[in-house]
């Protein structure tokens, strides 16, 4: 019994010893995360969500008063340009275009009447011409008889007369003409109106037949057969039939935070994910980059908003999609990742690696009591990492070293300078990065280093 006490008391008194040693040994050292920086490819991704939009669409309204008598379409439903997808009640346009016809019909009548009085008129002109000059030589052959003294005085005068009438007659058959002439330009010219009444009535006859503006699918049908529309303003109930859009070419309208929307150019390669097809994504690349704040809250723009509080605000951006599929609905959320700067095999390192170091105030000449006056400059603190290096007796030591960088991926961002391929540096954990200190004793920690990705 005696022998087993002793045994025991000698393991525990080892197992103090190793203890003992243990804490000493690791006393002063700091445990850090650590890993190899590495080349790698580099993406700067800014994110935005919205929704599914065609690149055109129309709201087709009704342009006749009246009670629907045919939808020949339902939501859904493809259509081609010029087809007929709905029509009006159309009685009394249609009875106005066939009474207009009829007024037409009997105003080209009496045209042909005016023409065929005006040819008489022109008749009558060229027989009283004729006659005037039949009684101008009588009247001429009197005169010379006269003076030759061998016709008498009342013959002449009668000759005279008959001259003088068919002078009257043939300015009376020229007035004749005239007023012939004038009153078929008159018919002319209601003719003229009564062709553009009929324009009119006819427009207001097409107008009871709603034609597709374009190819495209209705994706909005609000009305029925046998509901009454009014002419009114867009998006008023009962002025609107249906939305047509043509899903030929698809855009993402998503809203992307002020503090991205610098990085976003038109031409930009983007990505876009739909809510409602998991698994898929489809290519693009950006269209329209917005110019005017929207708030967050409300989604009205800035230069619109009576309200003087400060929020965050968006921006519109829009993706046109590469290739887009019959899947794709308006209206679907999406979320749209635009790729705003990329560049291969850089050398980078894990964002959460990087801090802030402030250097020591350089060594002051003077006294120490003017080193400890307010008026000593001060330092800016510097960005960069810590790097572990072996000391003389090989021991790991941090080490900070000033690093400039490019442009930021996910979860990486890129080194311009101030490290090497293959460096081991300092990323965690977060509270003993912020605090460590410049040649501290590093020890490893042994819990495996998470993966990073630096794509998104």
């Amino acid at each position: 019994m005696k022998k087993i006490l002793l045994i025991v008391s000698a393991v525990i008194v080892a197992i103090i010893l190793v203890a003992v040693f243990v804490v000493k040994q690791q006393s002063g050292y700091t445990k850090v995360l650590t890993a190899k920086i590495h080349k790698q490819d580099l993406a700067t991704v800014v994110s935005g969500t919205g929704q599914i939009k065609p690149k055109t669409y129309v709201n087709v309204g009704a342009t006749s008063f009246g009670r629907i008598t045919h939808l020949y379409v339902k939501e859904g439903d493809h259509v081609k340009r010029g087809q007929v997808i709905a029509t009006v009640e159309n009685v009394q346009p249609e009875a106005n275009v066939q009474s207009q016809k009829a007024t037409i019909s009997a105003a080209k009548t009496d045209i042909s009447s005016y023409i065929a009085a005006e040819k008489t008129a022109e008749a009558n002109v060229a027989h009283a011409k004729a006659d005037l000059e039949q009684k101008q030589l009588d009247w001429d052959r009197a005169q010379s008889l006269l003076k030759a003294g061998i016709m008498a005085k009342q013959d002449y005068d009668a000759k005279k007369a008959a001259y003088d009438t068919d002078v009257a007659s043939v300015s009376q058959a020229e007035a004749q003409l005239n007023q012939a002439k004038a009153q078929t330009a008159s018919a002319r010219g209601h003719l003229d109106q009564q062709v553009a009444q009929l324009r009119f009535n006819e427009d207001a006859l097409s107008k009871t037949v709603s034609i597709a503006p374009f190819d495209g699918i209705v994706t909005n049908l609000p009305v029925r057969e046998g509901e009454t529309v009014v002419v009114g303003i867009q998006n008023a109930e009962g002025s609107t039939l249906m939305t047509i859009a043509d899903m030929s070419v698809v855009t993402a309208e998503v809203k992307v935070d002020e503090t991205d929307i610098v990085n976003i150019k038109i031409g930009q390669p983007a990505e876009v994910s739909v809510d409602a097809i998991p698994g898929k994504s489809f290519k693009g690349h950006v269209t329209l980059v917005g110019d005017q704040a929207l708030l967050r809250s409300t989604g009205v723009a800035t230069s619109q908003s009576t309200t003087g509080t400060e929020e965050a605000k968006d921006f519109k951006v829009v993706v046109t999609l590469d290739t887009p599929t019959d899947e794709l609905r308006p209206g679907l959320s999406t979320t749209a990742k635009v790729t705003t700067a990329q560049k291969s095999n850089v050398l980078s390192l894990p964002i959460q690696a990087l801090t802030m170091y402030t250097p020591p105030p350089p060594a002051n000449s003077g006294s120490v009591e003017a080193a400890s006056t307010t008026s000593a400059p001060k330092v800016a603190p510097v960005q960069g990492v810590y790097v572990l290096e072996k000391d003389a007796h090989g021991k790991q030591r941090a080490k900070f070293v000033p690093v400039t960088t490019g442009i930021t991926g996910a979860t990486d961002i890129e080194v311009l300078s101030g490290l090497q391929d293959g460096q081991e540096i300092v990323i965690g954990p977060y509270k003993t990065l912020r605090t460590l200190k410049n040649g501290a004793l590093l020890k490893k920690d042994t819990a495996p280093v998470p993966t990073t990705d630096s794509k998104a």
